[in-house]
């Protein structure tokens, strides 16, 4: 049998500071467990700075891996993604038509989209 319980029962409101270089608060309201684990994972007792400190590392493991997948191509393709869109755009090879480059080329692409915005998102955060 389940139980029905209002939400705001076993709930935490936190304040969130947002914004960068203005101060912008949000609250938000989180269960209670939510807030245990966030203050045993980072060792913060505050759980709006434990919070932000999860996203930073989160958003760090993240770059991590990019880079890691960046590399990979960077090492199939024996250049930077700048000099390969440079001779896509420039040259007309046969082997720019296969599936697999093409492939490559926008999961290469993607990949350099999604490290930029992280990097954006992190000037935020502590």
């Amino acid at each position: 049998m389940s139980r029905c319980r209002s939400p705001a029962v076993g709930r935490r409101e936190i304040d969130i500071h947002t914004g960068g270089g203005h101060v912008s608060r949000t609250k938000v309201k989180l269960p209670e467990e939510t807030t245990r684990v966030l203050t045993q994972l980072t060792g913060e007792a505050r759980s709006d700075t434990a919070l932000l400190l999860l996203i930073r590392d989160y958003a760090r493991y993240e770059l991590a891996e990019i880079d890691a997948e960046l590399g990979r191509y960077e090492k199939k393709y024996g250049t930077t993604f700048d000099a390969y869109k440079e001779l896509w755009e420039t040259e007309d090879r046969e082997e720019h038509y296969t599936y697999e480059a093409e492939q490559d080329y926008l999961e290469w692409e993607a990949l350099i989209t999604r490290r930029q915005r992280l990097e954006e998102n992190l000037g935020w955060l502590p």
